[in-house]
């Protein structure tokens, strides 16, 4: 069929469009099902997730040193529990060994010490003589190893109890650290509400079921493989060194094993890890943000979603101590292994800033 002069030169006039400005003339096609990342941060300082780069850097600081100082305080109760099991093991040494040396005055006392000239002048012959000299040779051996274990477990007794008085100041400046820490994170959280509220953000005081607080029910009661720690039973320092699995970035080992903990334990939702940003875990390969919603980080969690976001989180807190926790946000809500769940609202009204379309876990 031919075409009529006008559309022939409608049809001129595609055609030279199509070809100048690369485009196709297809049919549409689905939506792609892939998950849809968070925002990236802009340059105003905020790590991308409602929180300035100041106040992460002190909850970092502040969580980080609270649980060090935790931490500390626990092994030091167990070295002193140590020292007081063996100062008793002491105690009961010397009371035998402070009898032997008794017995051993008590006999000098009723028939006198026999010494060298005694020995000689009461010696009736040459044999005699020998015989006395090997005695007195073997008594005053006897009397000098009392002496020296009496002395030996006096002062292991006295290194003992120096040893726990040490140890019970340094529990008391751990506790006086914790004190500081825990004061300096709901100082900066306060700070940081009282200006969200001021410019008109909208403060969220839920209770457990809104807002994924409380540390028992959902996930908490489901115990996650600790991560490997050092011989007195510190977490060792890592670094951004093994491959991401959910990015093309890193993360830390610890991170990498708390969230493959996460997944062993049916929590196998999208999750997202490295990121480049302003502040944060993010960039240093500690931090993870694990979509609530099947899909991915899509809107305000709600139901199942909301359900699995709150037993998610307390899944981390449960096992905080495990896997080297510092801090969960979910739900306008942070968890600070100082206080519990406290207010978060430096949000923008987004769900992605407010937390609820994800749980954030940042590590230590």
């Amino acid at each position: 069929m031919r075409l009529k002069p006008a559309r022939r030169r409608l049809a001129t006039v595609l055609a030279a469009l199509v070809a100048t400005s690369g485009l196709a003339l297809v049919a549409p096609s689905p939506a792609s099902a892939a998950p849809r990342p968070l925002a990236a941060p802009g340059d105003s300082g905020d790590d991308g997730e409602g929180g300035s780069k100041s106040l992460i850097e002190q909850l970092e600081a502040a969580s980080k040193g609270f649980v060090e100082a935790k931490e500390a305080l626990a092994r030091s109760k167990a070295r002193q529990q140590q020292l007081i099991d063996k100062l008793k093991e002491i105690d009961t040494e010397l009371g035998p060994r402070q009898a032997a040396l008794d017995d051993i005055v008590q006999q000098s006392y009723r028939v006198g010490r026999l010494g060298p000239m005694t020995a000689l002048l009461t010696a009736d012959s040459t044999g005699s003589m020998l015989d006395r000299a090997e005695m007195l040779e073997t008594v005053a051996a006897k009397q000098n190893r009392a002496v020296r274990d009496l002395k030996d477990s006096r002062d292991r007794q006295q290194r003992a109890k120096a040893a726990i008085d040490a140890e019970i100041r340094d529990q008391q400046r751990q506790v006086d650290i914790m004190a500081k820490r825990k004061a300096q994170a709901e100082r900066a959280l306060d700070a940081a509400n009282a200006a969200g509220a001021s410019n008109g953000a909208e403060e969220s005081s839920g209770g457990t079921e809104s807002s994924g607080g409380g540390s028992s029910g959902g996930g908490s009661d489901l115990r996650a493989a600790a991560a490997p720690r050092n011989s007195d039973g510190s977490l060792p320092d890592e670094s951004c060194s093994v491959n991401d699995p959910t990015t093309s970035g890193c993360i830390t080992p610890r991170t990498l094993h708390a969230m493959k903990e996460a997944k062993k334990d049916g929590f196998t939702h999208f999750v997202a890890c490295f990121r480049h940003q302003n502040s944060g875990e993010h960039p240093k390969g500690r931090a993870c943000d694990f979509a609530a919603d099947k899909k991915g980080f899509g809107g305000v969690a709600t139901g199942s979603s909301k359900t699995y976001g709150n037993n998610l989180a307390n899944y981390f807190i449960g096992n905080s101590s495990r896997l080297g926790v510092l801090y969960v946000i979910w739900f306008r809500r942070i968890w600070l292994p100082s206080s519990g769940w406290k207010a978060y609202t430096r949000g923008n009204g987004d769900p992605s800033s407010d937390h609820t379309n994800h749980v954030h876990l940042s590590m230590r």
